[in-house]
C-alpha cells in the first residue's frame, strides 16, 4: 500500500510538471508565433501583385516605369527588337533613385533598400518580395508580448494580446504585400520599446551601471531614421515619445541624449535623402496632391478614377474616420456607417451609453438587484425594434461604450504611477496618427487620406488596450461577463468571416480587390516564354497609347511598353529572347514561332481584368 501511494504521487507529480511545461510563457508564445507565421504564409504568394506591389517589383531593380532610363532598350531610333540581356543591363544608384520618386513620390528608401538586398540573396519570386513583410508581421507580435509583460507586468496579458496580434486581420492582410507597411510598423514599435529602455536605464541606474545608454540612443536613432524612411506617417509615433517625455521627463541628460538620438537618425539618413536623394520630390507631389484631391472633392466627388473623394466638411470626416476608428479595436472592427447606416449606428452607441449608465450605477456592488442582468442585455438587443439594418454587428456596436468602459476600469486598476504613464502613452499611440491623419485632411480640404493603412502605426499599441479590455471583462459579475462573453463570441465570428475574406481576396479594405486575383500573371507569362520560347522565335508585347499626367510620367513615347517591363523582371537575365512592341493591340503577349510564322498566345490580359 505504502508502495501505491508513492507511486501516484510520483504520477501526479508527473502529471502536473508536464502541465507546468505545456502552459510556460515561453512554449506558449512559441506556439502563438508559429500559429502567427501560419496564418501569414498561408495563401501568401497566391494572388498576384497589385498595383503599389508591382512599384515595389520595379523600384528594388532600379526600373523606371515607361523606360525613362531605358531609352537605349526600347527607344533606340532604327532598333526594332530588345531582349532580357539588355533589359537586365547594370544600373547605377541615381535610376533607383529616379524609379522610387516616380512610383512612390520618393517615399520609401529604406523599405527598398532592405527589400533589395533580400532579392539579391533569396531571388525574385513573389514569396520572395513578399517574405520580410511576413516575418515583420510576426516580430510585431513578438515586441507587443515583450512590451506587455515588461511594463504591464503580466504574463498571461502579454500572451492574450500576442494572440490578438496573432488574428488580427490587418497584420495578416499587409503581410500579403510587398509594401512597406509591416516593416515600418515593426521599426516604429522596436522604437517605441528602446525609448522605453533609455528612460528606465535613466532612472534606475546604479553607481556601477553606465548612465547614458549609448547603445540603446543609437539604436532609437536608427530607428526614428529608418521608420521615417520606410513612411513619412511614422513620424506620429516618435512625436508621441516626444510628448510623453515632456509631460513625464525633467532629467536634462535624457533630453540630451535623446535629442542627439534624433539629430544623428536626421543629419545621418533623412536630412542627406530630402536634399540629395528623392526625398525633395515628395514634399512637391503631396502639396500637387492636396491641391488636385481637394479640387475633386469640390467637382467630382464620386467618378474621378482615384475613389471617393469628399470635402473636408465635419459631417464628412467624421463618417470616413468611424470606420478607421473601428478597426483599429478588434472588438469593433468592421463597424461602418456605409453597411450599417449612420442613424443605426447613432442609435446602439446611444443605447450601450444607457447600459453603461447602468452598470455603472447599479452593476457593480456586492449585491446587484435582478433587474440589471435583465436590463443591460435588454438594452443591446432593443435597438432592432428600430434598426433599418438588421445586423448583429449592431450587437456589437451597441456594447461598445461597455467595453470602453471596462477599459476605463482596468486603467483604475492600476496605481502604480510607471503603469499608468506606460498606459497613457499606449492611448497616445494608439490614437494620435488618426488625429493626425484628420487634421491633414481638414488642412487639405478633403477627406482622401483618412484610410486605415495610413493610420496603422497605431494597431500594436490599440491591441494591447483591446487586450486589458478583454481580461477586465473576466473580471466583471457574472451577468455582465456573459453578456460580453456573447458579444465576443458574436464579433469572433465576423473576425473569422473577415479573415476568410482576404484570403479569398474578396475583402477590398484589406486587400483593395473584391475580386480574386489569379497567381501574377507576368510571372505565368514568363515561365511560358522560357518553356516555349526558340531560337529564331520573337515575343510581341501590347502597347496601349500613353497618356502621362505630369514631366514624371512623361517618358517622350506615345505607347507603353510597360507589360514587357514587368515580364522581363522574371526572364534570365542572360537571355537573348528577341522581342518587340505590338502597337497594333493592346491585350496579348504573343509568340511568333521563326519557322512557321505561327502566332501563339502566351498570355491575355483582356483589358484591365488582369492588371491588377
Amino acid at each position: 500500500m505504502p508502495h501505491s501511494l508513492t507511486t501516484d504521487r510520483m504520477t501526479n507529480d508527473s502529471r502536473s510538471g508536464l502541465f507546468a511545461q505545456l502552459s510556460s510563457p515561453r512554449l506558449l508564445i512559441f506556439l502563438i508565433l508559429i500559429l502567427a507565421l501560419g496564418l501569414r504564409l498561408y495563401k501568401s504568394s497566391v494572388h498576384g501583385l497589385y498595383l503599389d506591389e508591382k512599384f515595389t517589383l520595379v523600384n528594388t531593380q532600379g526600373v523606371s516605369l515607361e523606360g525613362f532610363n531605358q531609352h537605349d532598350v526600347f527607344f533606340t531610333p532604327g532598333k526594332t527588337y530588345f531582349t532580357p540581356e539588355e533589359f537586365w543591363k547594370e544600373k547605377p544608384l541615381k535610376d533607383y533613385i529616379r524609379a522610387i520618386i516616380q512610383t512612390d513620390i520618393g517615399n520609401s528608401p529604406s523599405h527598398y533598400a532592405l527589400l533589395w538586398a533580400w532579392i539579391e540573396v533569396f531571388g525574385l519570386s513573389d514569396l520572395s518580395i513578399r517574405m520580410p513583410s511576413i516575418l515583420f508581421s510576426v516580430f510585431i507580435i513578438g515586441f507587443i508580448f515583450l512590451l506587455v509583460r515588461r511594463y504591464l507586468r503580466s504574463e498571461s496579458l502579454a500572451l492574450l494580446c500576442a494572440f490578438l496580434a496573432a488574428i488580427e486581420p490587418f497584420f495578416i492582410a499587409y503581410s500579403h504585400m510587398a509594401r512597406n507597411y509591416c516593416m515600418t510598423i515593426f521599426v516604429a514599435l522596436l522604437g517605441t520599446y528602446l525609448f522605453l529602455r533609455i528612460l528606465d536605464r535613466r532612472s534606475n541606474g546604479s553607481p556601477f551601471e553606465a548612465k547614458q545608454p549609448i547603445g540603446l540612443y543609437i539604436g532609437y536613432g536608427l530607428s526614428f531614421a529608418i521608420a521615417t524612411l520606410g513612411h513619412y506617417l511614422a513620424i506620429t509615433i516618435f512625436m508621441c515619445h516626444g510628448i510623453y517625455l515632456l509631460l513625464f521627463n525633467r532629467d536634462l541628460k535624457t533630453y540630451i541624449g535623446l535629442g542627439l538620438s534624433y539629430i544623428g537618425g536626421a543629419v545621418g539618413l533623412i536630412i542627406p535623402w530630402f536634399i540629395f536623394g528623392g526625398g525633395k520630390y515628395t514634399f512637391q507631389t503631396l502639396a500637387y496632391q492636396a491641391k488636385l484631391y481637394g479640387g475633386l472633392a469640390l467637382t467630382n466627388p464620386y467618378n474621378n478614377g482615384f475613389g471617393i473623394i469628399l470635402p473636408a466638411t465635419i459631417g464628412n470626416v467624421v463618417k470616413k474616420s468611424i470606420p478607421v476608428w473601428a478597426d483599429l479595436f478588434m472588438f469593433s472592427n468592421g463597424l461602418s456607417s456605409d453597411t450599417l447606416a449612420f442613424r443605426n449606428l447613432v442609435i446602439a452607441f446611444a443605447l450601450g451609453c444607457v447600459a453603461t449608465f447602468v452598470v455603472h450605477k447599479f452593476g457593480r456592488g456586492r449585491s446587484i438587484p435582478n433587474w440589471v442582468s435583465v436590463v443591460v442585455p435588454l438594452l443591446l438587443v432593443v435597438g432592432f425594434a428600430v434598426y433599418s439594418v438588421p445586423s448583429a454587428r449592431l450587437v456589437v456596436a451597441a456594447a461598445v461604450p461597455l467595453f470602453y468602459y471596462l477599459l476605463y476600469q482596468a486603467f483604475a486598476g492600476y496605481t502604480n504611477r510607471l503603469e499608468r504613464r506606460f498606459l497613457f502613452l499606449l492611448v497616445l499611440m494608439s490614437t494620435v496618427p488618426t488625429l493626425f491623419l484628420i487634421a491633414i485632411a481638414f488642412r487639405n480640404g478633403h477627406t482622401y487620406g483618412v484610410t486605415q493603412r495610413y493610420s496603422g502605426f497605431s494597431f500594436p499599441y490599440a491591441l494591447i488596450l483591446v487586450g486589458l479590455t478583454i481580461r477586465q471583462i473576466f473580471r466583471q459579475p457574472a451577468y455582465l461577463r456573459l453578456t460580453l462573453a456573447a458579444v465576443l463570441l458574436i464579433q469572433s465570428y465576423y473576425i473569422g468571416e473577415l479573415l476568410y475574406r482576404i484570403y479569398e481576396d474578396q475583402a477590398p479594405k484589406y486587400t483593395y480587390y473584391g475580386h480574386y486575383r489569379i497567381e501574377n500573371p507576368y510571372n505565368t507569362a514568363a515561365q511560358r516564354i522560357k518553356n516555349q520560347y526558340a531560337p529564331g522565335d520573337t515575343v510581341l508585347y501590347p502597347s496601349a497609347r500613353t497618356a502621362p499626367r505630369d514631366e514624371v510620367e512623361n517618358t517622350y513615347t506615345r505607347h507603353s511598353i510597360i507589360d514587357a517591363q514587368y515580364t522581363n523582371l522574371y526572364l534570365p537575365k542572360d537571355a537573348r529572347y528577341y522581342q518587340r512592341m505590338d502597337t497594333t493591340q493592346t491585350d496579348r503577349i504573343i509568340l511568333i514561332k521563326g519557322k512557321s510564322g505561327q502566332r501563339v498566345t502566351i498570355f491575355n490580359f483582356e483589358g484591365t481584368k488582369y492588371r491588377y
